[in-house]
């Protein structure tokens, strides 16, 4: 497998890392900057929009630029967007900052998965997917301790001050060791837009929707969720969070791996069918600590197990926009991811945080609908 692709899990490991660093603590912006606890929430749900937005339109528009110099100035970007929220004396100046991040690190992100997916024999390629998304997936879910634990210390400026570092590192790393690598014709906005009528694109994306919802309206409410039931905080919350980060990253690996080995069909199947069964135990376990771990760690695993199947699902059932898919997939990722943490938030006020793993467990089960449905269709047009 070509070595290039660690470099391109470093680089979406540090962008993914931004999305949810500042999810440990809100509490520490809202009261530093004088808002709500939900308006500091507000700075994930953004960032999450504009990523999901940004994506497929960047990607469009940049077509035409060679990919490591592309990279460069996208990391650019990026560390500007950082640079602001570093330095925002004001509530209204860290949300433009998210913003600019976001959209950086959309067509960042969407640059390592294709890249990854395109250098290299073809036969690795789900497992080229998979390592990648263990950086996608490790940043993902290891940005709340991380920030928890930098924050606490040095105050909630701190993590963004680590990710500008991080991203001057990635900034050298690609300028001296990434080849340069030539850009793939891109179909047109039209054309990605009408590959959505394809009934079995659209349920496989519906499926990412779907599943990374249900994942997200328990792991955004991780926290309020332990509190409540085992009555845990602290270095306890850490402890939880970097179990679940570790088995998460494993879990992207894994499923790229059993993806190559088994297929894409059964790999999404019996993913999807273990990570619902995880979510709806999960409230049954906190009357022991261990039993709860078990039970968690499946979860997390299973959480990020499912995206390289799914894209390399997404490759086999649309090769001539394979690129497109990839990021159209990504949208829907993170409009989930969005939308999950609306739901979460709805479910606490109405109910409590106890029902959010119910939630997110049905979630989960229609997404398992969705794919088998897919999987019965066939692939009708052609868009290249």
């Amino acid at each position: 497998m070509d070595k290039r692709v660690y470099l391109l899990t470093i680089i979406s490991f540090v962008v993914g890392m931004v999305e949810l660093i500042i999810g440990g603590i809100l509490d520490l912006v809202a009261n530093d900057l004088n808002v709500s606890l939900g308006k500091a929430g507000l700075l994930i749900t953004i960032f999450s929009l504009v990523f999901a937005i940004s994506a497929p339109i960047l990607l469009i528009a940049t077509a035409k630029i060679e990919r490591k110099q592309l990279t460069l100035i996208a990391l650019l970007i990026f560390l500007i967007g950082n640079l602001i929220a570093v330095f925002s004396p004001i509530y209204s100046m860290l949300f433009i900052g998210r913003i600019i991040s976001a959209a950086s690190g959309s067509l960042l992100i969407i640059l390592c998965l294709t890249i990854a997916a395109n250098i290299g024999d073809d036969k690795y390629r789900g497992r080229a997917i998979g390592i990648v998304s263990m950086g996608v997936s490790g940043s993902l879910v290891l940005g709340v301790p991380i920030g928890l634990v930098l924050g606490n210390m040095f105050g909630w400026r701190a993590p963004f001050v680590f990710i500008v570092l991080l991203s001057l590192l990635s900034m050298i790393g690609v300028y001296y060791f990434m080849e340069k690598v030539e850009p793939k014709p891109q179909v047109s906005l039209k054309k990605q837009i009408h590959s959505l009528k394809e009934s079995k694109i659209l349920l496989g994306h519906a499926t990412t929707f779907l599943y990374m919802a249900g994942h997200t309206i328990l792991y955004a409410y991780l926290t309020p969720f332990v509190k409540d039931t085992m009555h845990l905080g602290g270095n306890w919350l850490s402890i939880i969070y970097l179990i679940f980060g570790i088995a998460a990253v494993s879990g992207g690996g894994i499923g790229g791996a059993f993806s190559d080995q088994f297929g894409s069909k059964k790999t999404i199947i019996s993913t999807l069918v273990i990570f619902a069964l995880s979510l709806l135990t999960i409230p049954f376990t906190t009357s022991s600590f261990a039993v709860f771990l078990v039970v968690m760690i499946v979860w997390g695993m299973m959480s990020w197990a499912i995206t390289p199947a799914l894209q390399s699902y997404l490759i086999e059932s649309a090769p001539e926009t394979s690129d497109i898919q990839q990021s159209l997939n990504n949208s829907a990722l993170h409009f989930g991811i969005a939308f999950g943490s609306l739901v979460g938030g709805i479910v606490i006020e109405q109910a409590s945080v106890q029902q959010n793993a119910a939630i997110g467990g049905i979630f989960v089960i229609l997404s398992l609908g969705t794919i088998l449905v897919s999987m019965t269709k066939s692939q009708k047009r052609s868009y290249a």
